[in-house]
């Protein structure tokens, strides 16, 4: 019987990927994304004519605690039959910063496992109970303790490469802004190790919300992103200044440098939840600092579009081409 390549099927709809509220769907048999040619850096494809098995899932991967409650991330290991690469790719399961584990989507984490790659859905304590002055610090945690835990998981720890949609590419970008090193001093292990990642690839992220969509314009006055201004925690009766300020902590174009990783980011140029501006704000800034980047616009699309699982093929081979180096950690600040 002739083997026929498999192609990725998603079992849903993502609303926790679906960005700021709405639901995204990366398109279900994307043809051709299993399938392609693995390039140099990512691990060796299954054998001649053979389709690549299923991959292995490990579930409920507790990464920290908050309030009583487990925050968990579930792990999916290449196929036996696909020699693992030793790059680990982080997935931010957040649309809204909002965040379910029933969001987690096994044929996302095809698209990369088929290729030797080993994908951590992250699931972080999620809106409305949580803001992002308390989700930023489980993404940091997640990061560490993946990187703690990376020969567990055949992983290299400094070829680490973190991805997600909207709020989730949003998070990705927090991470390649403000990742740090660990104290030194913490009782916990895992909490003396980095939180910087050593790539990026985003969808649609918000990245500036004291400009957004144009100089000046305020994200917290934003018709659009109403929904969402309880998420900034801002304080009843704070004055102009302390809003800005809050504003430019959870941007993280304030935070990109020369040290920061590789960011491939994929907007559409119809988005009017979240502006092409944002993205092209962080290409600027990271043209600037010399840090290799790359922006693909999407003309006519807006906040998601049917062809993403192809674009998800582009993510893997971003990070096959920036973390298959010794070198490929950054540079410490």
């Amino acid at each position: 019987m002739t083997n026929r390549c498999h192609r990725p099927r998603f079992a849903k709809s993502i609303p926790a990927l679906a960005s700021l509220g709405m639901a995204l769907i990366l398109s279900a048999g994307v043809s051709g994304v299993a399938c392609a040619a693995r390039p140099g850096g990512g691990g060796a494809s299954a054998p001649a004519g053979q389709a690549a098995q299923e991959p292995v899932r490990i579930r409920d991967v507790v990464y920290g605690r908050k309030h009583g409650v487990a925050l968990t991330m579930d792990v999916f290991k290449p196929p036996a039959n696909v020699n693992p690469s030793g790059i680990g790719v982080i997935w931010m399961v957040s649309g809204g910063w909002y965040s379910s584990h029933n969001s987690i989507n096994p044929g996302l984490s095809k698209i990369f496992t088929d290729r030797g790659h080993t994908v951590f859905q992250v699931v972080h304590s999620s809106q409305p109970k949580f803001t992002l002055p308390e989700i930023v610090p489980d993404i940091h945690r997640a990061v560490r303790f993946i990187r703690g835990h990376a020969a567990e998981y055949g992983v290299d720890p400094e070829r680490l490469g973190i991805a997600g949609a909207s709020a989730g590419g949003h998070l990705s970008l927090m991470m390649a802004a403000y990742g740090a090193p660990g104290d030194p001093q913490a009782e916990d292990p895992i909490d003396r190790l980095s939180s910087r990642v050593n790539a990026v690839g985003a969808f649609f992220p918000p990245t500036d919300f004291l400009n957004y969509g144009k100089p000046g314009q305020k994200a917290l006055s934003y018709e659009e992103l109403r929904p969402f201004w309880h998420v900034f925690a801002v304080p009843a009766g704070a004055t102009d200044e302390a809003r800005d300020t809050i504003a430019r902590t959870f941007s993280p174009v304030y935070g990109l440098s020369s040290s920061s990783p590789p960011v491939l980011l994929f907007h559409g140029d119809a988005d009017t939840l979240v502006p092409l501006q944002q993205s092209r704000e962080v290409m600027q800034k990271l043209e600037a600092f010399k840090v290799p980047h790359k922006l693909e616009v999407r003309p006519g699309k807006g906040h998601g579009w049917p062809e993403m699982g192809e674009d998800m093929l582009l993510i893997a081979r971003w990070f096959e081409e920036h973390l298959s180096k010794p070198d490929s950690k950054p540079p410490e600040k």
